[in-house]
């Protein structure tokens, strides 16, 4: 890695630093359940390729003196992968609930910092000779998209083994922690004042060109900024307000193709139809808590990645805004969402969001962290295989991805795989200590928009049945 790439970005240093309040953890834990034990052996093979193909997960995290340069990524030296690569028998009653609370303990635990930032258990017994992958791993690490393009490259699409070819030997670290620092800060500096140069010489052409439009462009860029810094000092809900370090979890389920076409109903994406499930399931959990709520506030990470991006890493920036709740009518709700949403995504402040996290970074952590806290929650849409995909032998039934609260009341993060639409649910208990409630709520949510499109839908719709293994299928 260049030296640039050796070091913490300025956004995962932010998610970093506010790991300082506990409640502000960015653990990600993703449950995947096989239709049998896999082959341990293989899948040892195949986690080791992992580690080989994404180097991060074999380094750890080292500091840099006096906070000169954002911690680096170096090499582990006694890097041991059956520390990270476990397996467990689940106790008795071996279902889903009890991989819920193996996934639950690993959401709420820290990760080691003289390790690499990442853990992944096997639980075998599960019911009908299933078994459940668990693996937890820190936000730096990965992201949603980052994360499903490095099991693309790990997993096959059939039972057989897959020769991966040579596996890449573990990279040396630099010449020395000062050198590092030294060669960093040129990096870092060289770019601000090349960038610089080349701004300045757009600009004058612009200006020379077409004066009131730069002004103009100016004033828009200043006027989103203040948008993307502006604090937040209060929750928009009355009834998701307090914050703690206990998490409870919960998942439902939803057709892709259902969802899609109710989304293209509305004249919407995907992603709107999502948002609206949860905004609907929102509501309905105020109007049990005898509350009315007009909007929340959500923060939802956008993708910054890009075709020449690295596997691994991290390259999102988090916007914070406030979609509308209170539109009875679901698909005029639907509409609504997607021009606030799409609004945000053309935020021209938007490709600065690393100089934004850098200016963050450089404030007291507990004025951020107040911030945070007054989110109420987290959504998140994570396209994944339309085709059923196999670890060490075993198929993959279900795929769950479990994102962090990062201060707010819940996350409800949707991964898509092989036609199901896997829902998880990660809350806040001090927040939501009624998990069975919310869920329940959020299944209606999802169950409301389904109903889009369906041709000649009833408008009282149908059912929303739990299962009894914890699950929740929203059936329209």
């Amino acid at each position: 890695m260049g030296s640039r790439e050796s070091h913490m970005s300025q956004s995962d240093l932010f998610s970093w630093n506010m790991e300082r309040d506990p409640v502000l953890r960015s653990t990600i834990v993703s449950v995947m359940v096989l239709d049998t034990d896999p082959d341990w052996d293989r899948l040892v093979r195949t986690i080791d390729r992992g580690t080989r193909l994404v180097p991060r997960l074999r380094h750890r995290l080292v500091t840099a003196p006096l906070g000169l340069a954002p911690p680096r990524w170096a090499l582990d030296p006694g890097f041991d992968l059956s520390w990270h690569l476990r397996r467990a028998a689940l106790p008795k009653p071996a279902d889903m609930s009890a991989v819920l609370e193996f996934a639950r303990t690993e959401a709420m635990t820290a990760f080691d910092p003289a390790r690499p930032l990442w853990r992944s258990t096997l639980l075998s017994g599960l019911a009908g000779a299933r078994c459940a992958l668990v693996m937890t791993l820190h936000h730096s690490l990965t992201d949603g998209i980052g994360g499903i393009q490095i099991a693309t490259a790990l997993l096959d699409v059939d039972r057989s083994e897959t020769d991966p070819g040579q596996l890449p030997e573990p990279a040396a670290d630099g010449d020395g922690a000062l050198r590092d620092i030294v060669e960093w800060n040129w990096s870092v500096g060289s770019d601000l004042l090349r960038g610089g140069i080349r701004a300045t010489r757009q600009t004058a052409r612009r200006v020379l060109a077409h004066p009131a439009r730069t002004v103009r462009d100016g004033a828009a860029l200043a006027t989103s900024l203040a948008r993307l810094v502006k604090p937040v000092t209060a929750t928009m809900s009355p009834v998701m307000t307090e914050r703690g370090l206990d998490r409870q979890l919960a998942t439902l389920e939803a057709p892709v193709e259902q969802l899609q076409r109710a989304a293209r109903s509305s004249g919407c994406t995907m992603n709107d139809a999502f948002l609206t499930a949860v905004v609907i399931g929102l509501r309905r959990y105020h109007d049990q808590h005898a509350a009315t709520v007009d909007r929340l506030r959500l923060t939802m990470p956008i993708s910054l990645r890009t075709a020449d991006d690295p596997l691994g890493g991290n390259r999102i920036t988090l916007a914070r805004f406030a979609l509308p709740v209170g539109i009875s009518a679901p698909g005029e709700l639907m509409r609504a969402v997607n021009g606030t949403v799409g609004s945000w995504r053309r935020e021209p402040a938007i490709p600065l969001s690393g100089a934004v996290a850098a200016a963050f970074n450089r404030l007291p952590v507990g004025v951020v962290t107040e911030m945070l806290k007054h989110v109420d929650f987290v959504a998140s849409n994570v396209p994944g295989s339309p085709v059923p995909l196999y670890i060490a032998g075993a198929r993959i039934d279900r795929l769950y991805a479990f994102g962090p609260t990062i201060g707010t009341a819940v996350n409800v993060t949707l991964t898509s795989h092989a036609g199901t639409c896997y829902i998880a649910v990660n809350a806040d208990a001090d927040a939501i200590p009624d998990i069975t409630t919310l869920t329940d709520c959020l299944a209606a949510g999802f169950a409301t928009v389904l109903r889009l499109g369906r041709v000649g839908h009833r408008p009282d719709g149908g059912d929303v049945t739990a299962e009894p293994n914890g699950r929740h299928r929203c059936d329209p």
